[in-house]
């Protein structure tokens, strides 16, 4: 386990996977919405969806930051 100092979260190929997808999505989201796309704006929310999926999918093959293969950097 980790301890007080070290949470575990946000360190992790799924983390940065999943946070990557999600902020592409949301930016192109609201370039779509300012430039009065909506069928794009909506498929933005499809991408974010997306990322939240392939997020907690890496994490369950085990590259979250419990995963047995992901093994963190040494400080």
């Amino acid at each position: 386990m980790s301890n007080i100092g070290d949470p575990g979260h946000g360190h992790s190929p799924a983390a940065w996977t999943a946070v990557v997808i999600m902020l592409v999505a949301f930016a192109l989201g609201t370039l779509f919405f300012w430039l009065d796309m909506p069928v794009l704006v909506w498929a933005s929310v499809g991408l974010l969806v997306i990322g939240l999926v392939v997020g907690w999918a890496m994490s369950k093959a085990g590259y979250g930051a419990y995963g047995d293969k992901y093994t963190p950097k040494a400080h």
